[in-house]
């Protein structure tokens, strides 16, 4: 194995506190949202795994559609992730991936979108752990 990257990220206060990355690009606030009985008005672990997850999605999308030879223009994928809570009080996410393809139809779309869920590196870390459907828009 032959580590490429490291992302390093430090959080304090947890969701009501402030997240920032070693390099200093990513320095935010947290802020519980208003549907969690937060006071909204900043971001919280939700977005950010929702904004990571479509990033890695659409470029593996883009890899999968460059080795069919397909001709992609505007792509854009959008993580819907969902903070649940079970009926014993368990917390858990689950993450709805909706993809849309100018050029592509709905169901070429969903053909990339399940070789893509294959590839991506943040489906492979949720397999099995999570629930993620797919939807082609």
């Amino acid at each position: 194995m032959k580590t490429e990257y490291t992302a390093v990220a430090a959080a304090q206060g947890g969701r009501a506190g402030h997240v920032h990355s070693s390099d200093g690009i990513l320095d935010l606030d947290l802020k519980r949202p208003v549907e969690m009985g937060g006071p909204g008005g900043g971001t919280n672990p939700e977005q950010l795994f929702a904004a990571g997850y479509s990033a890695c999605f659409e470029s593996a999308f883009r890899a999968i559609g460059a080795k069919q030879m397909k001709h992609l223009r505007d792509v854009v994928m959008t993580a819907r992730v969902s903070f649940n809570t079970d009926d014993a009080g368990s917390h858990f996410l689950s993450v709805e991936m909706h993809g849309a393809a100018d050029g592509l139809s709905k169901e070429e779309t969903m053909e990339l979108m399940n070789a893509a869920h294959q590839i991506c590196p943040y489906s492979k870390a949720t397999r099995g752990n999570i629930e993620v459907k797919l939807f082609a828009d």
